[in-house]
């Protein structure tokens, strides 16, 4: 299949890199999710849609059927500038 024929979801969808590039070559975004109010406001503002919410919250029968997934990993819990808990904080162990 052609690059520019796949469609894609964006989880963890931060304010939409993974996004952009995918949409460069151009595929098609077919359903977002980002917890976070202020990527939520950054995402709107780049790509005229609002992502849903937490991924948790989100029924799979709601997702479309796509080609790519794209997930930005929940860095959190794993960054010297946290608490760095890894999997014993729930943000690292979302994308399992």
């Amino acid at each position: 299949m052609e690059l520019n024929k796949m469609c894609f979801i964006d989880q963890f969808a931060g304010i939409g890199g993974f996004r952009y590039a995918l949409e460069s070559f151009g595929c098609k975004c077919v359903f977002s999710s980002e917890w976070d109010k202020y990527c939520q406001e950054s995402y709107e503002l780049n790509f005229h849609e609002t992502p849903y919410g937490d991924i948790t919250k989100i029924d799979e029968k709601d997702i479309p059927p796509f080609d790519i997934l794209c997930a930005g990993f929940p860095c959190q819990p794993f960054s010297i500038s946290g608490n760095q808990k890894g999997f014993l904080d729930t943000r690292g162990t979302l994308f399992f």
